[in-house]
């Protein structure tokens, strides 16, 4: 029996700064999600001089977040016209990936008439649906819905639950239910489990959905780190939680390395077995 075709499991990782994505790339991902206000809200759009910086910074394949607003993905036709706006904006830079991108009806399904519109404005670049699909009132229900707009390569999910270590049943049904769905078309879905994915959860991530299909992790490796301000007035804020006001988020190349280091070990072991 030959082993895996694949070198190892592909790394994306999260980042909204040019900081945490150089440290992302020495950690060892594979790929980096662009986002801004990553520590707060789950991420929104970036802005276009970020994502210059980091392509001046980086040699990595790269995907965008669009996400106008925090919140939900209930967006009114104003606010789909912003998502296709930025859209627009980011495409006329070269070496993109992709985008990343979801939005629901107010009953919780996948938009199909919205999404049609954003996916129609990214291809031929590639397009990622991202966790609002955990946001759904069925998983089953809104991956069918996916597989049925077209176009779309990939989906982010933690299996309907806050990470993805705890949704690992809906995550197995995921990948049955896409085997069935595409099977190994070139074109099919690929299944991307993320939230509280790190060295630690990895394992046993890969010991139950390997045999499935699993070739993608997302995690961002990061934390809150004081900032370098000295003077800090009391009793004012920007808005930002009180715990971290006064600091800002980045990525650790220390946990990437180890999430890296984790996912060859596993990797390899599963060739050397296979072979």
């Amino acid at each position: 029996m030959s082993g895996p075709a694949a070198q190892s499991l592909l790394i994306e990782v999260c980042v909204d700064s040019v900081e945490s994505a150089i440290a992302a790339v020495k950690g060892g991902a594979d790929r980096l999600e662009i986002c801004s206000n990553l520590g707060i809200g789950g991420g929104t759009t970036p802005s276009f001089g970020l994502v210059t910086a980091i392509q001046k910074a980086v040699d990595i394949q790269l995907m965008i977040m669009v996400r106008p607003r925090v919140g939900d993905f209930v967006y009114s036709k104003n606010e789909i016209e912003v998502i296709l706006n930025d859209i627009k904006l980011f495409k006329q830079l070269e070496g993109l990936r992709g985008f990343v991108v979801g939005a629901l009806t107010p009953d919780g399904r996948v938009d199909i008439e919205s999404m049609k519109k954003i996916v129609d404005e990214i291809l031929p670049l590639e397009v990622s649906f991202h966790r609002a699909f955990d946001m759904t009132r069925s998983a089953k229900e809104a991956l069918q819905d996916i597989s049925d707009i077209g176009g779309i390569a990939r989906v982010l999910t933690s299996g309907h639950k806050s990470k993805a270590i705890d949704g690992l049943s809906t995550l197995e049904s995921l990948f049955k239910q896409r085997k069935e769905l595409v099977d190994d078309d070139v074109w099919g879905l690929t299944i991307m489990p993320g939230s509280g994915v790190n060295a630690s959860t990895i394992p046993i991530l890969f010991k139950q959905l390997v045999p499935l299909g699993l070739k993608e992790i997302h995690l961002s490796g990061g934390e809150w780190i004081s900032s370098s301000t000295k003077y800090k007035r009391s009793g004012l804020g920007m808005g930002a939680s009180s715990d971290t006001e006064w600091q800002v988020w980045r990525t650790k190349e220390a946990a990437i390395k180890e999430a890296r280091r984790v996912a060859d070990e596993l990797w390899n072991d599963l060739r050397d077995r296979s072979t």
